[in-house]
């Protein structure tokens, strides 16, 4: 098949005068007495091809389909247009029709549709410029993450998608079974999981966190970045059932270190975004009323401030502020207190670190101080915590005190407590959910509408 040229190629470089074969997907389609006129997108950039088109020289079963939502595929040459809308268009002298929209039913008319709606034709929001401009840029955040690891030596480690153990030790598991629910076998009133697939149960992960940590203790420098899994009762504009997570281990790394690669890889990535989708970025800021190009600089020009959780809290209470959850030394911090501190307080990003042990997870580093462990969170502006971190428990004594006092089962951990005890080495790492990240950059308001399929509580659609 002919490959045409991307619409992206012809606003990069100067086609002028010069022939072209391009295809998409039809934004809009206006028929006029001698001319027709059609704007075509392909998805490779945010601007549409203005398509030009002579009635005389088509014949009408061709005029007669060209509507919004049909896939064409046009051959014409370009030129200047004389419109200010637009600094070229195309002046077809073919046109192959792909795909015909009725327009009688094709929902993406040519009209203003709320996010609401558009979250109900998932599988055709992607043709739209608002959410074409929130992929494109999801998908730069992506590569960039990939990117940023490889070129300072870490080894990208593919983590299990189903695991048997529970990571955060908070029990928002997806349960994976091949039994038929319906007649699920037992012993002593007991489900007999001995008949099940695995033998015993089996669940979505919730991150590959305690995974890629054996790699790292003989790799050194490893990522894991792919889908992870909560099954929170959370219906929230803040929360997914599916999302993804990018997970750094380092061997030889402290606290101090992890909280400086953290810092270096939000600017570092951020700046990709900035530096590709002005575009993108600039109908977001109009669409949502922010001005996201200033909020992007605004993170990536100066340093991060950073202050232990302690500090945290004297500035919260010394704010006198009415927060809905009130403030004592001992809580995890909310959104609201991380807004304060981000947005009013200190006016750029913030790491709190050493948080105290109740808050965080078992696998965390114990602090001398017997209260807080070596825990750090990176908070955003607008968004509050985009990065949660520790450096990593690896003393075998330890860490296995502290999986009994929280009541886990220690046979679900055996291997992780085994790598205390052969060859163990001080190792940190972080977790970023690319979710929040692309809802700080596209300035959405609902996560939803981060991810092409959203799964959410109550919520599995297409």
């Amino acid at each position: 098949m002919r490959k045409p040229l991307p619409i992206k190629a012809l606003f990069d470089s100067d086609y002028i005068d010069q022939q072209v074969y391009v295809a998409g997907w039809l934004r809009s389609a206006r028929r006029g007495k001698r001319f027709s006129f059609a704007v075509l997108n392909d998805g490779s950039c945010f601007q549409s091809l203005q398509i030009v088109i002579d009635n005389s020289r088509f014949p009408a079963h061709v005029l007669d389909n060209l509507h919004t939502g049909g896939c064409i595929a046009v051959e014409g040459t370009v030129v200047r247009s004389p419109g200010r809308e637009q600094a070229i268009e195309l002046q077809a002298q073919n046109i192959t029709i792909f795909g015909t929209a009725d327009p009688a039913t094709y929902p993406l008319q040519k009209k203003q549709h709320s996010l609401e709606f558009l979250r109900t034709i998932a599988h055709l929001r992607p043709r739209t410029r608002f959410f074409s401009a929130v992929l494109r840029i999801r998908n730069t955040l992506s590569y960039a993450i990939h990117q940023f690891f490889q070129e300072r030596g870490f080894f990208y480690i593919h983590t299990p998608i189903i695991t048997a153990s529970d990571c955060e030790g908070a029990g928002e598991l997806f349960q994976v079974t091949t039994f038929d629910l319906n007649d699920v076998p037992k012993q002593d009133g007991m489900v007999d999981y001995q008949q099940d697939f695995f033998g015993k149960p089996a669940y979505l992960t919730v991150s590959g966190q305690l995974n890629v940590e054996t790699t790292a203790l003989a790799l050194t420098k490893v990522y894991t970045f792919g889908p992870t899994f909560r099954a929170e009762h959370s219906n929230t504009p803040r929360h997914l059932a599916e999302f993804w997570m990018v997970e750094p281990e380092m061997a030889f790394y402290d606290l101090e270190d992890t909280m400086d690669l953290a810092e270096e890889f939000l600017k570092n990535i951020i700046q990709k975004v900035l530096d590709n989708h002005q575009d993108d970025l600039a109908f977001l800021s109009q669409f949502n009323q922010v001005d996201l190009t200033e909020r992007l600089k605004r993170v990536i020009q100066e340093p991060y401030e950073r202050l232990p959780y302690t500090e945290a809290i004297a500035i919260l209470e010394a704010s006198k502020k009415n927060f809905q959850f009130p403030v004592k030394w001992g809580i995890d911090l909310k959104t609201e207190h991380e807004r304060y501190l981000t947005e009013e307080y200190f006016k750029k990003p913030v790491i709190v670190y050493n948080y105290p042990a109740e808050v965080k997870a078992f696998y965390m580093r114990q602090n001398d101080d017997g209260k807080t462990v070596a825990a750090m969170d990176v908070l955003f502006p607008e968004v509050g915590e985009i990065i949660g971190g520790s450096q990593r428990e690896e003393r075998y004594e330890r860490l296995l005190q502290r999986i009994q006092t929280l009541g886990l089962k220690i046979e679900d951990y055996h291997w992780y407590l085994a790598i205390r005890q052969y060859g163990s080495a001080p190792h940190s790492g972080f977790g970023l959910g690319l979710e929040r990240l692309v809802q700080f950059c596209t300035g959405m308001a609902n996560i939803r509408d981060t991810i092409p399929f959203p799964r959410a509580y109550g919520l599995l659609n297409f």
